[in-house]
């Protein structure tokens, strides 16, 4: 989602210089806080409105051990209305990324040395917003014949109608009663 002269933090925010971890021995680690209250566009179909957390990079033998407990803000979509919702979402990561880049692994760190959050933080935030979300417990959706939303405005289409197909399911239901 783009909004138009919105101001977005760059996913630049997130590469993070890790060559002083992976020169130094195993078990060597760096802590690090997140507090990031602004917009960052995490990719075209990603945008964290903020963003705050612990993040620890751990040197292990085979790359740089990722572990962070965040609160993220992103905007989701009602599933009934499509109206845009904020929502709150702890994300929980550890990641190892593999130096040298390996084909074996998901995430690597280059030979610049730069371990690059982005990916990782986009694949959690998809996967923890991936469940069904509500603007509010009694949205009312979309109209299903003209889709206006029925939370702003009512339409004047007939709510009885029944889909063709159903239609002796229906009789079925109204025989019973």
């Amino acid at each position: 989602m783009t909004i138009k002269n919105r101001q977005y933090l760059s996913s630049r925010v997130f590469k993070v210089n890790v060559g002083f971890l992976l020169s130094a021995g195993s078990g060597n680690f760096q802590d690090s806080r997140f507090d990031i209250p602004s917009p960052v566009q995490i990719s075209e179909d990603l945008i964290i409105n903020a963003i705050e957390g612990e993040l620890r990079l751990t040197r292990a033998k085979e790359g740089i051990l990722v572990q962070a407990t965040l609160a993220v803000l992103v905007d989701s979509e009602c599933s009934r209305c499509l109206d845009v919702v904020e929502q709150a979402v702890d994300i929980q990561i550890e990641e190892l990324l593999a130096h040298p880049p390996s084909d074996m692994t998901e995430f690597s760190i280059g030979g610049d040395a730069m371990l690059d959050l982005a990916p990782i933080l986009r694949a959690e935030v998809l996967i923890a917003n991936s469940h069904r979300v509500l603007c509010k417990d009694d949205c009312k959706g979309l109209c299903p014949e003209c889709g206006t939303n029925l939370n702003h405005e009512t339409c004047s289409c007939e709510r009885g109608s029944i889909d063709p197909r159903l239609a002796k399911l229906k009789e079925l239901l109204d025989s019973r009663k």
